[in-house]
């Protein structure tokens, strides 16, 4: 079990909660908790919400052709024009 001790900042009661016990949760700072209480007991669940889902570059392509990929890169081909100014990679 870990203790840890409620103190006041502001007008609000804040408690600190172990970098160890973070990342045994893989939470994040700015990640939410949702809070139960059950009799004289407070339990914290993390908020789960849906993550992005990650595509493949297989999935983002799937669907295109050399026709479409060509009219892509003639509307786009203001953006390779010119010099570079800064520190862009080509």
């Amino acid at each position: 079990m870990i203790g840890v001790q409620i103190r006041k900042q502001g007008g609000a009661a804040i408690v600190t909660i172990p970098s160890d016990v973070l990342k045994l949760l893989n939470l994040h700072i700015g990640d939410k908790l949702e809070f139960d209480v059950s009799g004289d007991e407070l339990i914290a669940h993390p908020v789960r919400t849906s993550q992005r889902k990650r595509y493949t570059l297989a999935e983002l392509l799937k669907g295109t052709t050399k026709k479409s990929m060509k009219a892509l890169n003639s509307k786009t081909a203001w953006a390779r024009e010119g010099k570079t100014v800064g520190r862009e990679k080509i």
